[in-house]
């Protein structure tokens, strides 16, 4: 039987205590997560203790390893994530799902000390090379870099590696990057001219809705009768519908309703004629085709726009549709105008995000108040605003003193 140890009090010490009376400390010797030897000190045993608890939980949670920065990326990424208690649902889920999906599994398993300036320059190169969109590499980088923040701040690296890293790649990728582009007037009188034909007829309202108010397309997906009002002929934009994967596990995506992500998403938009005329045919066409939106969704229900099946659109569905416009009216005007001795008007590609940003210009053709843009636009940042504005103002300069020079002033 081993024999017990007491202190000068007469308390019994447990495994790895003892007193040191030559510096009059409590001494607990542990081995840590590497196989060394360390040990603690106390001036009584009480305040020993405690801070054997910490040892203890630290090697639970794995915070011996990362204060020594031996710890991987993983566990540096799962740390700052459960401190990000402020972040919507949806943006959560949308940052753990993007970090599962392009990391977690891969560069997520280097060592945090030992990731360069370089490494995670490789690594972006080679999420490009398989194929990854920019936008989808910023995505990744929006949770690597802040990650790796945490870790500076924390002292567990001097310097975050994935500062600049995304500059250069787009240097590299794009050169210098080109702004989105809005669809010129005649652009949009040709989109909005061709799903008249029949075959489109159903997709009317939508992109009516979509081009006439500047919604974000989850806030458009998200539109209630409710959110109407025909009589002040006005349009309630206060939650959006957001299509992302709900589970670590299940790359399956879910609706969801969420509030705007600023404050200045919360707006009213005031409701144009040909906006008001759409809405009142959607609601017409469903009542005579006895079709209407049935899902609800966190206690929401009375969605306005729905498929066949009385679903949600997702915002995949939709650019797809518009892809399939956009071809088939392309194909056919270079036929006709071929035919008719004329140029063609060719709709280019564009994605959902574009009827917003075209809806921004006409509003800046038309408007010079940026204050008002900006409310009716939702734009947190007015740079975002002015930013649109600045580059329509440089073309309709342009255009002004192209027509000066044809009228020959001088």
């Amino acid at each position: 039987m081993a024999k017990v140890r007491k202190d000068k009090k007469g308390r019994v010490l447990h495994r790895g205590e003892s007193f040191k009376n030559t510096q009059q400390l409590y001494c607990y010797a542990y081995t840590d997560s590497f196989g060394v030897r360390k040990c603690i000190y106390a001036k009584d045993l009480g305040e020993l203790r405690e801070k054997e608890k910490r040892v203890a939980k630290d090697k639970l949670d794995g915070l011996d390893v990362y204060a020594i920065a031996k710890s991987d990326i993983n566990f540096v990424f799962d740390r700052y994530i459960s401190t990000k208690s402020e972040l919507r649902s949806t943006t959560m889920t949308n940052y753990v799902y993007t970090y599962d999906r392009y990391v977690r599994k891969g560069f997520g398993k280097k060592k945090i000390a030992d990731v360069r300036y370089s490494d995670v320059l490789v690594f972006y190169n080679a999420l490009h090379e398989k194929g990854l969109a920019v936008n989808t590499i910023d995505s990744v980088h929006s949770v690597l870099h802040p990650t790796f923040q945490m870790a500076v701040r924390d002292n567990i690296l001097r310097n975050n590696p994935s500062d600049g890293v995304m500059a250069e790649l787009k240097k590299k990728i794009e050169g210098r990057p080109e702004p989105r582009h809005a669809l010129t007037l005649e652009e949009e009188r040709a989109f909005l001219d061709w799903i008249d034909k029949p075959e489109y007829s159903r997709w009317k309202p939508l992109f009516t809705v979509m081009f006439g108010t500047g919604g974000r397309i989850g806030e458009i997906i998200g539109l209630r009768w409710k959110d109407l009002d025909f009589d002040g002929n006005t349009i309630s934009i206060n939650h959006n519908v957001t299509y992302y994967p709900r589970s670590d596990k299940n790359y399956k995506c879910e609706f969801r309703v969420s509030l705007p992500k600023t404050e200045a998403g919360i707006r009213t938009v005031p409701m144009l004629d040909k906006v008001r005329e759409a809405l009142l045919l959607e609601k017409q066409c469903q009542k005579e085709y006895g079709y209407r939106c049935m899902v609800e969704l966190d206690g929401m229900k009375g969605f306005i726009f729905c498929n066949r099946f009385g679903k949600l659109h997702s915002p995949a569905s939709i650019n797809r549709e518009i892809k399939r416009i956009v071809d088939d009216h392309n194909a056919q005007e270079e036929v006709k105008a071929k035919r008719e001795g004329r140029d063609p008007v060719m709709i280019p590609r564009f994605s959902c995000h574009i009827t917003r940003h075209t809806f921004c210009t006409r509003l800046c053709e038309n408007e010079t108040n940026v204050k008002v843009i900006q409310q009716v636009m939702g734009h947190k940042d007015i740079q975002t605003t002015l930013d649109i504005y600045a580059e329509v103002s440089e073309k309709k300069r342009q255009e002004v003193f192209k027509e000066l020079n044809n009228n020959d002033i001088i």
